[in-house]
Order: structure tokens, then sequence, then C-alpha cells
């Protein structure tokens, strides 16, 4: 068994391809309209399907906003540089919710970015060996 992708609803499909694209720099790999659905699903990631798990970005063509409620809790993506990362997505119009720095009791270097959306992204410094 392996894990396929994670499912995120949406309100603005446009917006969240531009932040996760453009903010982001994840690929779009699939992208379709279900008409008698009202629906649309996008898959984004940094690498094809096959090779590992990827966002589905569903969204439901009739609801502009959804409740996030307290159970989610954020994507994690592995960057070189959580510094770095977060100046990047400022640059690009991103939301950078918590600064690069030490995790509270660790040493592991995470930063948190939010989506248009609100789901929380954290950044997570890849380890120097």
């Amino acid at each position: 068994m392996r894990l396929l992708h994670v499912m995120l609803r949406v309100g603005d499909l446009e917006k969240s391809l531009a932040f996760y694209t453009d903010v982001l720099g994840m690929k779009v790999l699939r992208r379709k309209d279900y008409p008698e659905g009202k629906f649309t699903l996008a898959f984004v990631g940094y690498q094809d399907e096959e090779d590992g798990a990827v966002l589905e970005l569903t969204h439901n063509w009739d609801t502009k906003q959804y409740d996030l409620g307290n159970g989610y809790g954020h994507i994690a993506v592995e960057v070189d540089n959580a510094y770095h990362a977060c100046e990047e997505v400022k640059k690009r119009g991103g939301k950078v919710t918590r600064e690069a720095g030490p995790m509270k009791h660790g040493a592991t270097i995470i930063a948190f970015v939010e989506d248009p959306d609100g789901y929380k992204i954290e950044f997570i410094q890849k380890k120097t060996v």
C-alpha cells in the first residue's frame, strides 16, 4: 500500500491553483470538470502521481467557502531552507503565519504558511547530515 493523495475542498479553484503552483512551486498534474456533478478535480504536486503522493483540490461549483473545522492539521513540505522558503512565499504574495525557526521543545527548523482557503502548510527544513 502507499499514500496516493490528500484531498482539500477549495472555494476558488483558480486562486488555489495559483497559490500551489506560483507560490509553492507545484505542477498541475491533471484537471477534470464533472458538469453533471458540478465539481472540478485538480491534482497538483512536486512529482508525478506514480512517483509520490499529491494534493487533490476539489472545487464544488456552488460552494465558495468551507469551514475548516478543528480536526484538520496541516500539509508538510520538506524545503532546503525554511528561512529562504518563507521569503519566497512573501515575495510571491503568499501569507506566512509562523516565521522559520526552531520548533518548540526541539531543534528542527519549521515554518507555516497559509493557502487562500486558510489551510496550513508546514515547511520542514531538510536535515543536514
